[in-house]
């Protein structure tokens, strides 16, 4: 075994446990804009009065574009999230339209 080989393949693992935390980043960050979104829709739903209603509609399309984003970013990494993220009480049309 050669000594540069060696040195070689530290460089490589090293490059891939920043890949690897790189794709955790993310993954933690699509779960927790995921979250976002289900409150600022739980918000919304109960909203009463015309001042809490629009707040929670634009905390709700602000939720709606960082989880889109997140999304994208995953997608880009080519994380694949099944079910982790889309428990069964999600709306299916609103998960479809924002993984989209």
């Amino acid at each position: 075994m050669k000594w540069g080989s060696l040195f070689s393949n530290a460089g490589d693992r090293k490059q891939q446990r920043l890949d690897m935390e790189e794709r955790e980043r993310v993954y933690y960050e699509v779960l927790k804009a995921h979250k976002e979104w289900q409150r600022a829709h739980w918000a919304f739903q109960s909203a009463v009065g015309q001042d809490e209603v629009d707040v929670a509609i634009y905390t709700l399309e602000a939720a709606e574009r960082r989880y889109q984003i997140q999304l994208k970013e995953a997608k880009k990494l080519e994380i694949h999230l099944g079910q982790h993220i889309y428990p069964r009480q999600t709306n299916p049309q609103m998960v479809r339209r924002l993984g989209s």
